[in-house]
């Protein structure tokens, strides 16, 4: 049996869904919502270490959800389109939804 090939889009929404399944990944993306931060700054927010961090973003900017420029050496990170933040609110009202959903 030949496997049907999926569509572009729904392969890079699964893409998305993988990494925003990752707890950090998905706490870095609420803390850079609020401002724009160094990778520094979300490792001692968050107590995790500054490779825990490198590697979540690398993760992040590999499906475009954030952006960087370079200052002083240090690079500062922010989300790339507001609709990220739309996704994570409808996602959070979706399980709160669920939770309290009697059957």
């Amino acid at each position: 049996m030949i496997r049907k090939k999926i569509p572009e889009d729904h392969y890079r929404a699964s893409r998305i869904c993988r990494v925003l399944g990752n707890p950090t990944a998905y706490e870095m993306l609420h803390l850079l919502k609020n401002k724009q931060m160094r990778p520094e700054e979300i490792a001692s927010t968050l107590g995790v270490s500054i490779s825990t961090v490198s590697l979540t973003l690398r993760a992040l900017r590999q499906i475009d959800l954030v952006r960087y420029i370079v200052k002083w050496k240090t690079r500062i990170y922010w989300i790339k389109d507001e609709q990220v933040i739309t996704v994570m609110n409808d996602l959070e009202k979706l399980v709160k939804r669920i939770k309290y959903r009697e059957y």
